[in-house]
Protein backbone atom coordinates (compact mmCIF):
# COMPACT_ATOMS: atom_id res chain seq x y z
CA UNK A 1 0.00 0.00 0.00
CA UNK A 2 1.27 3.36 -0.90
CA UNK A 3 2.41 6.74 1.27
CA UNK A 4 -1.07 8.13 -0.08
CA UNK A 5 -3.12 5.10 2.57
CA UNK A 6 -1.52 7.38 5.24
CA UNK A 7 -3.86 9.83 4.55
CA UNK A 8 -6.79 8.42 4.32
CA UNK A 9 -9.85 10.74 5.51
CA UNK A 10 -12.85 9.15 7.02
CA UNK A 11 -14.48 8.05 3.95
CA UNK A 12 -11.46 6.56 2.43
CA UNK A 13 -11.89 4.67 6.01
CA UNK A 14 -15.29 3.51 5.59
CA UNK A 15 -14.03 2.19 2.51
CA UNK A 16 -10.87 -0.04 3.77
CA UNK A 17 -13.84 -0.89 6.65
CA UNK A 18 -16.31 -1.97 3.66
CA UNK A 19 -13.53 -3.93 2.09
CA UNK A 20 -12.14 -5.28 5.26
CA UNK A 21 -15.50 -6.55 6.13
CA UNK A 22 -16.00 -8.35 3.00
CA UNK A 23 -12.47 -9.76 3.43
CA UNK A 24 -13.35 -11.32 7.02
CA UNK A 25 -16.53 -12.90 5.44
CA UNK A 26 -14.64 -14.58 2.78
CA UNK A 27 -12.21 -16.27 5.37
CA UNK A 28 -14.81 -17.26 7.59
CA UNK A 29 -17.10 -18.50 4.37
CA UNK A 30 -13.66 -20.42 3.63
CA UNK A 31 -13.83 -21.68 6.94
CA UNK A 32 -16.96 -23.43 6.36
CA UNK A 33 -18.40 -22.16 9.57
CA UNK A 34 -21.77 -21.27 8.36
CA UNK A 35 -22.29 -24.20 5.90
CA UNK A 36 -25.36 -25.77 7.82
CA UNK A 37 -26.96 -22.26 8.16
CA UNK A 38 -25.73 -19.76 4.90
CA UNK A 39 -28.07 -17.02 6.15
CA UNK A 40 -25.53 -15.89 9.27
CA UNK A 41 -23.17 -14.53 6.14
CA UNK A 42 -25.71 -12.06 5.25
CA UNK A 43 -25.51 -10.90 9.28
CA UNK A 44 -21.93 -10.76 9.33
CA UNK A 45 -21.80 -8.63 5.80
CA UNK A 46 -24.22 -6.20 6.79
CA UNK A 47 -23.18 -5.40 10.35
CA UNK A 48 -20.02 -3.55 10.77
CA UNK A 49 -17.64 -4.40 13.82
CA UNK A 50 -15.64 -1.47 14.02
CA UNK A 51 -18.46 0.58 15.72
CA UNK A 52 -18.55 -2.17 18.54
CA UNK A 53 -14.44 -1.38 19.17
CA UNK A 54 -14.07 2.02 19.45
CA UNK A 55 -11.04 1.20 21.11
CA UNK A 56 -8.60 -2.37 21.91
CA UNK A 57 -6.00 -3.21 23.83
CA UNK A 58 -3.19 -5.62 21.81
CA UNK A 59 -0.62 -7.26 23.53
CA UNK A 60 3.49 -6.25 23.65
CA UNK A 61 6.02 -6.45 25.45
CA UNK A 62 5.72 -5.56 29.06
CA UNK A 63 1.42 -5.25 28.68
CA UNK A 64 -0.90 -3.76 26.21
CA UNK A 65 -1.42 -1.15 23.60
CA UNK A 66 -4.67 0.42 23.37
CA UNK A 67 -5.54 1.23 19.65
CA UNK A 68 -8.39 3.68 19.51
CA UNK A 69 -10.21 5.06 16.28
CA UNK A 70 -10.36 8.60 17.01
CA UNK A 71 -6.22 8.32 17.35
CA UNK A 72 -4.95 11.92 15.64
CA UNK A 73 -2.71 9.20 14.01
CA UNK A 74 -4.01 8.10 10.53
CA UNK A 75 -1.62 5.18 10.52
CA UNK A 76 -2.91 4.08 14.00
CA UNK A 77 -6.31 4.89 12.97
CA UNK A 78 -5.73 2.25 9.99
CA UNK A 79 -3.87 -0.45 12.19
CA UNK A 80 -6.87 -0.26 14.37
CA UNK A 81 -9.71 -0.56 11.72
CA UNK A 82 -7.60 -3.78 10.09
CA UNK A 83 -7.60 -5.14 13.35
CA UNK A 84 -11.21 -4.48 13.80
CA UNK A 85 -11.76 -7.19 10.75
CA UNK A 86 -8.95 -9.83 12.07
CA UNK A 87 -10.50 -13.30 12.47
CA UNK A 88 -8.96 -13.05 16.33
CA UNK A 89 -10.58 -11.90 19.58
CA UNK A 90 -10.51 -8.51 20.66
CA UNK A 91 -9.41 -7.61 24.47
CA UNK A 92 -11.86 -4.34 25.06
CA UNK A 93 -11.90 -3.78 28.74
CA UNK A 94 -9.05 -4.53 31.26
CA UNK A 95 -8.96 -3.96 35.20
CA UNK A 96 -5.86 -3.78 36.87
CA UNK A 97 -3.92 -5.33 33.51
CA UNK A 98 -6.58 -8.29 33.95
CA UNK A 99 -8.91 -8.76 30.63
CA UNK A 100 -12.24 -8.61 31.48
CA UNK A 101 -14.22 -8.42 28.32
CA UNK A 102 -13.29 -8.95 24.97
CA UNK A 103 -14.87 -9.39 21.57
CA UNK A 104 -14.42 -13.05 20.48
CA UNK A 105 -12.97 -14.49 17.69
CA UNK A 106 -15.89 -13.57 14.78
CA UNK A 107 -15.43 -17.16 13.13
CA UNK A 108 -15.86 -18.94 16.30
CA UNK A 109 -18.94 -16.18 16.98
CA UNK A 110 -20.19 -17.55 13.54
CA UNK A 111 -20.02 -21.25 14.65
CA UNK A 112 -21.58 -20.40 17.85
CA UNK A 113 -24.32 -18.95 15.83
CA UNK A 114 -25.05 -21.31 13.80
CA UNK A 115 -24.72 -24.00 16.24
CA UNK A 116 -27.50 -22.16 18.28
CA UNK A 117 -30.17 -22.97 15.57
CA UNK A 118 -32.15 -19.55 15.60
CA UNK A 119 -35.59 -19.85 13.62
CA UNK A 120 -37.63 -16.74 12.91
CA UNK A 121 -39.08 -15.61 15.74
CA UNK A 122 -37.62 -16.96 18.29
CA UNK A 123 -36.95 -14.98 21.23
CA UNK A 124 -32.95 -15.26 22.07
CA UNK A 125 -31.01 -14.33 25.50
CA UNK A 126 -27.40 -13.85 25.27
CA UNK A 127 -25.71 -13.64 28.98
CA UNK A 128 -22.15 -11.73 28.25
CA UNK A 129 -23.24 -8.40 26.45
CA UNK A 130 -19.85 -7.77 25.96
CA UNK A 131 -19.58 -5.08 22.81
CA UNK A 132 -22.95 -5.85 21.50
CA UNK A 133 -21.67 -6.94 18.36
CA UNK A 134 -23.26 -10.86 18.93
CA UNK A 135 -26.78 -9.05 19.67
CA UNK A 136 -26.61 -6.76 17.05
CA UNK A 137 -26.16 -9.96 14.14
CA UNK A 138 -29.17 -11.71 16.22
CA UNK A 139 -30.74 -8.55 15.81
CA UNK A 140 -30.06 -8.85 12.02
CA UNK A 141 -30.78 -12.12 11.43
CA UNK A 142 -33.92 -12.44 13.49
CA UNK A 143 -35.04 -8.79 11.79
CA UNK A 144 -36.61 -7.85 14.93
CA UNK A 145 -34.73 -6.03 17.90
CA UNK A 146 -37.20 -6.81 20.43
CA UNK A 147 -36.98 -10.68 20.09
CA UNK A 148 -33.19 -9.81 21.57
CA UNK A 149 -31.85 -9.50 24.93
CA UNK A 150 -28.43 -9.05 26.30
CA UNK A 151 -27.34 -9.31 30.39
CA UNK A 152 -24.32 -8.02 31.74
CA UNK A 153 -23.38 -7.28 35.24
CA UNK A 154 -21.45 -4.63 34.51
CA UNK A 155 -23.13 -1.12 34.15
CA UNK A 156 -20.13 0.12 32.00
CA UNK A 157 -19.84 -2.72 29.58
CA UNK A 158 -24.08 -2.60 29.17
CA UNK A 159 -24.12 1.31 28.62
CA UNK A 160 -20.98 1.20 25.95
CA UNK A 161 -22.96 -2.19 24.22
CA UNK A 162 -26.28 -0.01 23.94
CA UNK A 163 -24.27 2.94 22.33
CA UNK A 164 -22.76 0.51 19.45
CA UNK A 165 -26.01 -1.18 18.62
CA UNK A 166 -27.90 2.41 18.51
CA UNK A 167 -24.81 3.22 16.11
CA UNK A 168 -25.24 0.42 14.12
CA UNK A 169 -29.19 1.20 13.94
CA UNK A 170 -30.23 -1.90 16.64
CA UNK A 171 -32.16 -1.52 19.95
CA UNK A 172 -32.73 -4.70 21.42
CA UNK A 173 -33.03 -5.33 25.34
CA UNK A 174 -29.88 -4.32 27.18
CA UNK A 175 -30.14 -5.17 30.65
CA UNK A 176 -27.72 -4.81 33.70
CA UNK A 177 -27.90 -7.76 36.00
CA UNK A 178 -26.38 -11.22 37.08
CA UNK A 179 -26.28 -13.11 33.68
CA UNK A 180 -26.50 -16.49 36.31
CA UNK A 181 -29.91 -15.55 37.22
CA UNK A 182 -31.28 -14.59 33.54
CA UNK A 183 -33.76 -11.91 32.40
CA UNK A 184 -37.01 -12.94 33.82
CA UNK A 185 -38.88 -9.97 32.45
CA UNK A 186 -38.23 -10.87 29.51
CA UNK A 187 -39.07 -14.87 29.30
CA UNK A 188 -39.82 -16.87 28.33
CA UNK A 189 -36.66 -18.20 25.96
CA UNK A 190 -36.27 -20.10 22.81
CA UNK A 191 -32.83 -20.16 22.65
CA UNK A 192 -30.35 -18.89 25.21
CA UNK A 193 -26.10 -18.23 24.01
CA UNK A 194 -23.83 -17.42 26.45
CA UNK A 195 -20.53 -15.79 25.81
CA UNK A 196 -18.80 -16.66 29.34
CA UNK A 197 -17.46 -19.43 30.68
CA UNK A 198 -20.02 -21.80 33.40
CA UNK A 199 -19.20 -23.88 36.14
CA UNK A 200 -22.75 -25.56 36.15
CA UNK A 201 -25.70 -24.82 34.38
CA UNK A 202 -28.28 -21.63 36.54
CA UNK A 203 -31.22 -23.57 36.76
CA UNK A 204 -32.82 -20.20 36.39
CA UNK A 205 -31.90 -20.53 32.55
CA UNK A 206 -34.12 -23.56 32.08
CA UNK A 207 -37.30 -22.08 33.86
CA UNK A 208 -36.97 -18.96 31.55
CA UNK A 209 -37.00 -21.17 28.29
CA UNK A 210 -40.19 -22.57 26.46
CA UNK A 211 -39.87 -26.44 26.39
CA UNK A 212 -37.27 -27.55 23.63
CA UNK A 213 -35.36 -24.35 23.61
CA UNK A 214 -31.58 -24.22 23.32
CA UNK A 215 -29.13 -23.26 25.17
CA UNK A 216 -25.27 -22.85 23.98
CA UNK A 217 -23.05 -22.51 26.52
CA UNK A 218 -18.59 -22.36 26.92
CA UNK A 219 -18.17 -24.96 29.61
CA UNK A 220 -14.86 -26.35 30.57
CA UNK A 221 -13.27 -25.21 27.45
CA UNK A 222 -15.60 -26.41 25.46
CA UNK A 223 -19.24 -25.84 24.43
CA UNK A 224 -22.41 -27.65 25.35
CA UNK A 225 -25.64 -27.13 23.77
CA UNK A 226 -27.83 -28.32 25.65
CA UNK A 227 -31.52 -28.98 25.10
CA UNK A 228 -34.51 -27.81 27.40
CA UNK A 229 -37.38 -30.27 28.42
CA UNK A 230 -38.82 -28.36 31.32
CA UNK A 231 -38.44 -25.98 34.12
CA UNK A 232 -35.69 -29.32 35.66
CA UNK A 233 -34.47 -30.93 32.74
CA UNK A 234 -32.10 -30.61 30.04
CA UNK A 235 -29.58 -32.57 28.45
CA UNK A 236 -26.74 -32.76 25.39
CA UNK A 237 -23.75 -32.92 24.11
CA UNK A 238 -20.42 -30.77 23.90
CA UNK A 239 -19.46 -29.60 20.31
CA UNK A 240 -16.02 -30.72 18.71
CA UNK A 241 -15.03 -27.01 19.00
CA UNK A 242 -13.16 -25.47 21.20
CA UNK A 243 -13.53 -22.45 23.22
CA UNK A 244 -12.00 -20.53 25.64
CA UNK A 245 -13.96 -17.54 27.32
CA UNK A 246 -13.58 -15.75 30.95
CA UNK A 247 -16.34 -16.75 33.69
CA UNK A 248 -19.45 -15.90 34.19
CA UNK A 249 -19.52 -13.07 36.48
CA UNK A 250 -21.46 -13.16 39.26
CA UNK A 251 -21.24 -16.57 40.41
CA UNK A 252 -20.42 -17.23 44.03
CA UNK A 253 -18.78 -20.43 43.60
CA UNK A 254 -14.99 -19.72 44.40
CA UNK A 255 -12.63 -20.71 41.02
CA UNK A 256 -10.83 -23.58 41.79
CA UNK A 257 -7.04 -23.77 42.61
CA UNK A 258 -4.34 -25.11 39.43
CA UNK A 259 -3.94 -28.46 39.50
CA UNK A 260 -0.35 -29.83 39.73
CA UNK A 261 0.10 -31.84 36.18
CA UNK A 262 3.96 -32.02 36.81
CA UNK A 263 3.53 -35.99 37.06
CA UNK A 264 1.55 -36.39 34.10
CA UNK A 265 3.30 -37.46 30.57
CA UNK A 266 4.20 -34.77 28.57
CA UNK A 267 1.84 -35.22 25.59
CA UNK A 268 -0.82 -35.26 28.18
CA UNK A 269 -0.23 -32.00 29.67
CA UNK A 270 -0.05 -30.47 26.30
CA UNK A 271 -2.96 -32.02 25.29
CA UNK A 272 -6.48 -29.98 24.78
CA UNK A 273 -8.21 -32.74 25.23
CA UNK A 274 -6.85 -34.43 27.93
CA UNK A 275 -6.75 -30.51 30.02
CA UNK A 276 -11.13 -30.63 28.55
CA UNK A 277 -11.15 -33.45 30.29
CA UNK A 278 -8.97 -32.76 33.13
CA UNK A 279 -11.05 -29.32 33.95
CA UNK A 280 -14.57 -31.29 33.28
CA UNK A 281 -13.85 -34.11 36.16
CA UNK A 282 -11.58 -31.34 38.79
CA UNK A 283 -12.80 -32.19 42.22
CA UNK A 284 -14.08 -35.71 41.42
CA UNK A 285 -11.13 -37.48 39.70
CA UNK A 286 -7.57 -36.67 40.97
CA UNK A 287 -4.93 -36.12 37.53
CA UNK A 288 -3.55 -39.59 37.59
CA UNK A 289 -7.25 -41.47 37.94
CA UNK A 290 -8.26 -38.60 35.11
CA UNK A 291 -5.28 -39.69 32.23
CA UNK A 292 -6.02 -43.15 33.00
CA UNK A 293 -9.35 -42.88 31.79
CA UNK A 294 -8.37 -40.73 28.91
CA UNK A 295 -5.89 -43.34 27.98
CA UNK A 296 -8.24 -46.29 28.51
CA UNK A 297 -11.35 -44.58 26.52
CA UNK A 298 -8.85 -43.72 23.06
CA UNK A 299 -8.76 -40.09 23.78
CA UNK A 300 -11.71 -39.34 22.83
CA UNK A 301 -12.96 -36.27 21.15
CA UNK A 302 -15.47 -33.52 23.29
CA UNK A 303 -18.39 -34.41 21.47
CA UNK A 304 -18.42 -37.56 23.16
CA UNK A 305 -18.97 -35.85 26.56
CA UNK A 306 -22.59 -34.69 27.63
CA UNK A 307 -24.18 -32.98 30.43
CA UNK A 308 -27.85 -33.53 32.25
CA UNK A 309 -29.62 -31.43 34.14
CA UNK A 310 -32.22 -33.66 36.68
CA UNK A 311 -34.08 -31.86 39.20
CA UNK A 312 -31.32 -30.68 41.36
CA UNK A 313 -28.81 -33.41 40.15
CA UNK A 314 -25.96 -32.10 37.52
CA UNK A 315 -23.68 -33.92 35.86
CA UNK A 316 -21.31 -34.83 32.94
CA UNK A 317 -20.82 -38.16 31.75
CA UNK A 318 -19.00 -39.74 28.40
CA UNK A 319 -20.58 -41.79 26.14
CA UNK A 320 -23.77 -41.80 28.01
CA UNK A 321 -25.53 -40.13 30.80
CA UNK A 322 -26.48 -43.41 32.50
CA UNK A 323 -22.71 -44.88 31.93
CA UNK A 324 -20.10 -45.97 33.70
CA UNK A 325 -18.33 -42.54 33.57
CA UNK A 326 -20.21 -39.93 34.56
CA UNK A 327 -19.02 -37.13 37.70
CA UNK A 328 -21.06 -34.42 39.77
CA UNK A 329 -21.32 -31.05 38.67
CA UNK A 330 -20.70 -28.24 41.76
CA UNK A 331 -24.49 -26.92 42.46
CA UNK A 332 -25.08 -23.82 41.03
Amino acid sequence: MGAHALDRSDNDLSGLARSARAALVREIDASGAWDDDPVWREAFEAVPRHLFVPYYYVGVMGGYERLWGESPDPRTRERWLRGAYADTPLATRLRDGELVSSSSQPSLMAKMLVELRVEDGNRVLEVGAGTGYNAALLAHRLGDDDLVTTVDLEPEITESARRHLAAAGHHPAVVTGDGARGVPERAPFDRIIVTCTLASVPRGWLAQCTPGARILAPFATGLIALTVQDATHAEGHFLPTPAYFVPLRGETRPTPEPTDLTDLPRHARDQDLFRFLHTLTRGTLDPQETFALWEREGRPPRDRYGITIDNDQEWAWLNTPKGPHTWHLPSP
